[in-house]
């Protein structure tokens, strides 16, 4: 439900929500600007098109006033049918309207790509109603009634598919894939229906003189922002702590010179990174590694964090993303790996998928938002440029809360008729909901032109925007 831009007697309910008093109050503390013209004037402009962008980071903020970067914790959904013991380097591909489900069962393996290892496909209408499709591929036990997509040693412990976004990408490598070990280094693989696997190369394409830890997924994906393939990969920094590298190319063969991303805090491992672009908003990369504590029992627990492009990654948020829980089985080593990829499970519902075979639930976008409690608060913006005409909003309010919107010059004088006196409060909760003011929601006429946006919010969330077309 939302109120926004509606006929008089909608406006009468809006009044009857939060006091004239409370929402006075909320324009008088926040001040027009948030630091001299001088300054503002000097502020990077970010160049959005039409882009989505969440806030997962600082890239929009210039100020937060009595506002906070607040990481939410995604619900614990109700069991799923369990077509598998285990999600440890589990992938799951969003593929139309067919998920895919890939795993890796050990079979009793006592050393990284042992050959008991199998690679497990599995397939879902909704991402919750798992089925085993009997593939026949592979002799298993004496039998090819299995759903085995990969038996060959050392690849099964890692197997890590992508689904290839690239342009002009050719039907038979639709789908991608690396894996191996630090001996084998890493082979890449394509399929054209994710389940017939080939290797694309004879020879590891992925191969250094130094060696790096390939024992965990080694994710790899299309950039649409970059251009260029990226993966990510672990190794240990400074010979000490569990951590992550980075490697890029042009054709998924002949790969950069790994770059370390160092995202550690001191004393901190982090196993697996599960890197990868987020659906919604591409140019934002999103990341679930497992950070390890040896001094505690080897437990683990999740963290989220982002980049964009060959950025470092943003450690905005230094808490557990998904904690243990009350499973005492949880609390040991290898009890808390995410899944590679967030995947959409409904029109109001994104999924992340965690050992074991458990599935947690945010709404879209919903990682992270510009938090107000019951004090006012603001966000302003550093200068934007933009296309389109129509600033929407991913937001939640109280009953009781609100949140209003003020569009700005560069230097932070307020545009007359998009100033936040005349911008129409919206109460409620949507995913796409467009902002007005008293002479309409039309930014045509301020396309292309950077400005400066100034939130106020009272008991309100705001996780994303973006100006549509």
């Amino acid at each position: 439900m939302s109120f926004k831009s509606r006929p008089s007697d909608l406006a009468l309910s809006r009044r009857e929500c939060f006091s004239a008093a409370a929402a006075g109050l909320a324009a008088a503390a926040l001040p027009a600007t948030a630091r001299p013209a001088e300054a503002q004037e000097k502020s990077p402009v970010r160049d959005l098109g039409s882009r989505r962008e969440l806030f997962v980071d600082r890239f929009l903020i210039d100020r937060l006033q009595d506002t906070s970067l607040k990481l939410h914790e995604p619900h614990l959904a109700p069991p799923m049918t369990e077509p598998a013991n285990n999600l440890e380097y589990g992938t799951v591909i969003r593929d139309g309207d067919l998920f895919r489900l890939y795993t890796r069962e050990a079979r009793g393996s006592k050393f990284d790509g042992d050959t008991t290892e199998v690679t497990r496909y599995c397939e879902s209408r909704d991402g919750i109603h798992w089925t085993r499709p009997n593939l026949r591929l592979h002799e298993l036990d004496g039998s090819r009634e299995n759903n085995v997509i990969l038996h060959e040693a050392p690849f099964c412990h890692n197997f890590c598919p992508m689904l290839d976004s690239r342009p002009g990408v050719p039907a038979e490598e639709r789908f991608k894939a690396l894996a191996g070990t630090v001996k084998s280094m890493l082979y890449a693989f394509v399929s054209a229906d994710g389940i017939h696997w080939r290797k694309l190369r004879p020879a590891p394409v992925v191969r250094y003189t130094q060696e790096y830890a390939f024992d965990s997924q080694n994710v790899s994906f299309w950039s649409e922002s970059e251009g260029r393939y990226v993966c990510y990969f672990r190794h240990f920094l400074d010979k000490q702590l569990r951590s992550i590298c980075r490697t890029t190319s042009a054709d998924y063969v002949n790969w950069t010179e790994p770059v370390p991303m160092k995202p550690n805090f001191p004393g901190e491992h982090l196993y697996t990174s599960l890197t990868h672009p987020y659906f919604r908003a591409p140019q934002i990369y999103i990341a679930f590694p497992t950070r390890f504590h040896p001094g505690r029992g080897e437990s683990t627990d999740i963290l989220f964090m982002t980049a964009r492009g060959e950025s470092r990654y943003d450690r905005t948020f230094r808490e557990a993303f998904i904690r243990p829980g009350l499973d005492p089985a949880r609390w040991g080593n290898r009890s808390n790996y995410a899944a590679l990829n967030v995947v959409p499970t409904g029109p109001t519902e994104m999924s992340i998928y965690t050992t074991p075979f458990r599935r947690f639930t945010l709404r879209p976008d919903g990682f992270a938002s510009v938090h107000a409690g019951a004090d006012p608060g603001e966000l302003l913006t550093h200068p934007l440029r933009f296309t389109g005409g129509m600033l929407r909003v991913n937001y939640a309010t109280s009953a009781g809360g609100s949140l209003r919107a003020e569009l700005q010059e560069a230097d932070g004088k307020p545009i007359p008729g998009y100033t936040l006196a005349d911008s129409r409060a919206l109460v409620g909760d949507a995913l796409d909901q467009p902002l007005a003011w008293t002479g309409g929601s039309d930014l045509t006429t301020l396309a292309t032109r950077p400005i400066r946006l100034r939130f106020a919010l009272l008991e309100a969330d705001l996780y994303a925007l973006r100006f549509a077309p």
